[in-house]
């Protein structure tokens, strides 16, 4: 009597590999960060070069505006349309897609040479940022822990802030110090996000695929009824923190040179980390405080840390300046983490997509909106006329926003 043993089919067997080969979800939610403070340091690292790029091409500041709108047109866009298809075709197709259209315009960055160029590139990294930031923020909640419940809220709040200042300070440094200003950068960033692309083939799939991915492409900012009562609650702080984070983006570096005559772009990029740097490492202080506490301290430090930080600007005073940025950034980071750990535990896992991705228009929105108009307005009244009434609105926004707390609180 013999026996046989028939083969699994071949195709059985590749998938069972591939299962064997998936990351552990410990491994994959610290690989899901680092991809995340990739996509975000490469959005801020254009900044620091903005000087650069005008004294090369001799573009006006019109122009330099229309540069940094465009990113966040195809960012918002991005989030509207792409918001929610992880949500049901899965993370990794969605994340995967990200990636790929980063590299493209990476290349595009290394190989620009004139403000045309610029712009698509920055166009295209807008789209592939806004799909991969809501698909990595329902990821690493759907792969947080269950002994640390807080964890992917920490995450999604740490990550952005620090990716920010990761991103201008490197690129401040790599022009002020080390060849290739306007190269060097992006192939450091092709080389990280190729790794990340390696990364997304090994990680596990979070979400499962259900009908409705191709009517989820409709722009649309849906909530689900039960959540928006929450959201709105959270409205004012994220609007007034990262109305602040738009006003050292774009207009930073500028003032630096033009205000504070301070010409190392070196500078120019800590004028940035010292407000997300700060941010990051207050989220992670306050990580363990209760959110409505955090909220109001939030809203009393952006206030009082933008207001400080007016003063340096009208005195002439760098140092001041400093403090007041530091003060706001620990503002920033309070927000972010209060915000978004309070939307990552309201929402279910079908729902996360969806809900971040109108969290981060909301957000995207504040940072853009009054960055781009305040860009204009510089061309007919002045960097410093500009950017005190700039602050002067981001202090009022943190105002109103401290008030609604304490009337909520009560």
């Amino acid at each position: 009597m013999t026996t046989s043993t028939t083969a699994a089919p071949p195709a059985a067997e590749r998938a069972r590999g591939a299962r064997r080969r998936r990351l552990s979800h410990p491994v994959a939610f610290a690989a899901i960060a680092a991809i995340f403070i990739a996509f975000t340091a490469a959005s801020s690292a254009p900044s620091p070069l903005y000087v650069v790029y005008q004294q090369l091409w001799g573009f006006s500041a019109v122009t330099l505006t229309a540069v940094f709108a465009v990113y966040v047109v195809g960012l918002v866009s991005s989030l509207l349309v792409l918001g929610a298809l992880s949500d049901h075709v899965g993370r990794r197709p969605v994340l995967a897609a990200a990636i790929a259209l980063e590299v493209v315009a990476l290349v595009l960055f290394l190989n620009a040479g004139d403000v045309n160029v610029l712009l698509i590139a920055r166009l295209l990294q807008g789209i592939a940022t806004g799909a991969a930031m809501t698909t990595l923020g329902a990821t690493l909640v759907d792969l947080n822990p269950p002994h640390a419940p807080g964890r992917a809220g920490l995450i999604n709040s740490i990550v952005p802030t620090s990716g920010l200042a990761l991103g201008s300070l490197g690129t401040g440094a790599l022009v002020q110090y080390a060849p290739g200003p306007t190269h060097l950068i992006w192939a450091i960033l092709i080389v990280g996000m190729v790794v990340a692309g390696a990364v997304v083939l090994v990680l596990p799939e979070t979400s499962a695929r259900r009908p409705g991915g191709a009517s989820s492409l409709k722009p649309k900012l849906g909530v689900p009824a039960r959540l928006r009562t929450g959201l709105v609650a959270l409205v004012p702080i994220i609007v007034a923190s990262w109305a602040l984070g738009g006003l050292y983006l774009s207009l930073g570096p500028s003032v630096a040179v033009g205000v504070f005559g301070l010409g190392s772009h070196l500078i120019g990029g800590l004028v940035v980390s010292l407000l997300c740097g700060a941010g990051a490492v207050a989220a992670f202080a306050l990580r363990t405080h209760p959110t409505r506490r955090v909220l109001l301290l939030a809203g009393g430090l952006l206030t009082g840390g933008t207001a400080v930080t007016l003063v340096g600007m009208e005195t002439g005073s760098v140092v001041t300046a400093a403090i007041g940025t530091v003060v706001a950034g620990v503002g920033f980071g309070a927000s972010s983490l209060a915000s978004f750990g309070a939307l990552a535990v309201m929402a279910g896992p079908a729902e996360r997509g969806e809900l971040f991705a109108v969290a981060l228009t909301i957000a995207y929105v504040a940072f853009s909106v009054p960055a781009v108009i305040a860009g204009l307005a510089a061309t007919t009244y002045g960097l410093r006329s500009t950017a005190l009434v700039y602050g002067l609105v981001v202090v009022a926004l943190g105002g109103v926003a401290l008030v609604l707390q304490r009337v909520r609180k009560a």
